[in-house]
């Protein structure tokens, strides 16, 4: 089966030297593509230039991304977008962009003093994912840090709703160690570190070979 798993981080441009980003290493993504890729899989992992980790997605393929328009751009460009089999989305992209009025300027000027800078809501790959894969099998990731692990899972449970995905992992303090996977119409379940989660995508694979929709 043709795979794509995205992970790491985003960024978003302040100015042509400064940028905003998020505290994502890559680490689970690169484990997950490349036991994927070692289940016989042909993966291609997309990886946010600011990932961290040392973990090597091998035998996987890797690809970098700067922006979420850069990942959504890279993913329209695929040309075989309707061989695609599954797609893992975990990767920790932007959820705000730099609304700012430049005035010519490529770096704010230290000079300037205090410098207001407004967000507004980057856009979002994982709305486009059922529109670009429409025969794949979709899985989403939320990472939640307040609430309790009910709350969690409910907005995991939002997520498959509002964008049509088929599993949801869910991660954060949240909900907890390890991480819940959650598939509408079931009970969620439990997996106790990432690699029981890697464990449970080769297996759910597995199934889906086995047994196509």
């Amino acid at each position: 089966m043709k795979i794509i798993v995205t992970c790491g981080p985003s960024y978003e441009p302040i100015d042509e030297v400064r940028r905003i980003t998020n505290f994502s290493t890559g680490e689970l993504g690169s484990r997950l593509a490349r036991a994927l890729a070692r289940a016989g899989h042909a993966v291609t992992c997309f990886k946010g230039v600011a990932a961290t980790t040392p973990e090597s997605a091998e035998p996987a393929r890797t690809v970098t991304f700067t922006t979420n328009d850069d990942l959504a751009a890279q993913l329209h460009a695929l040309p075989d977008r309707a061989e695609i089999g599954a797609v893992f989305h975990a990767a920790a992209l932007a959820d705000f962009k730099i609304e700012w009025a430049r005035d010519g300027q490529r770096k704010i000027s230290s000079r300037a003093g205090a410098v207001t800078l407004t967000l507004v809501p980057s856009s979002k790959v994982i709305r486009e994912l059922r529109a670009l894969f429409p025969q794949a099998r979709l899985v989403g990731w939320k990472y939640e840090l307040d609430g309790t692990r009910e709350d969690a899972l409910a907005k995991a449970k939002w997520q498959l709703a509002d964008n049509h995905t088929d599993v949801c992992v869910i991660n954060g303090i949240a909900y907890g160690r390890g991480f819940g996977v959650c598939v509408a119409g079931r009970a969620p379940e439990h997996h106790a570190d990432s690699a029981a989660l890697c464990a449970w995508a080769v297996e759910w694979l597995a199934d889906r070979v086995a047994r196509p929709a």
